[in-house]
């Protein structure tokens, strides 16, 4: 059984900082996953936000936190980082980390597990 925890979330104003972690138990070896961050505000459906390949050899982020946003992996801790800048009140969402064993066709879909999400609220 696989389980992804996800921590870190919390209340900031526009401009601020935070870094999402997400912990990763079960199953096969972390360093196996790509992992996924995504989110969902309210009245919306749930969006990619960044993914991380195998190795962190490879990165890829949706446009809207290009540049803003970085994820990283510590495969040692079987956790998975998303560090957030420039925070701005259209940020606000309940975040969701994921992971999958294969890439598949695309890094935004065909994740596998996901955790319970953990809320970010920017406020302006």
């Amino acid at each position: 059984q696989v389980q992804l925890v996800e921590s870190g979330g919390g209340l900031v104003q526009a401009g601020g900082s935070l870094r999402l972690s997400c912990a990763v138990s079960g199953g096969r070896s972390f360093s196996g996953y790509v992992m996924g961050w995504f989110r969902q505000a309210p009245g919306k459906d749930r969006e990619f936000v960044a993914a991380i390949g195998w190795n962190s050899g490879a990165t890829y982020y949706t446009g809207s936190v290009q540049g803003r946003s970085t994820i990283s992996r510590d495969d040692a801790k079987n956790t998975v980082y998303l560090q957030m800048n420039s925070l701005k009140p259209e940020d606000t969402a309940v975040y969701y980390c994921a992971s999958k064993t294969r890439l598949g066709s695309s890094w935004s879909t065909e994740y596998e597990y996901w955790g319970q999400g953990t809320q970010v609220t920017v406020s302006s």
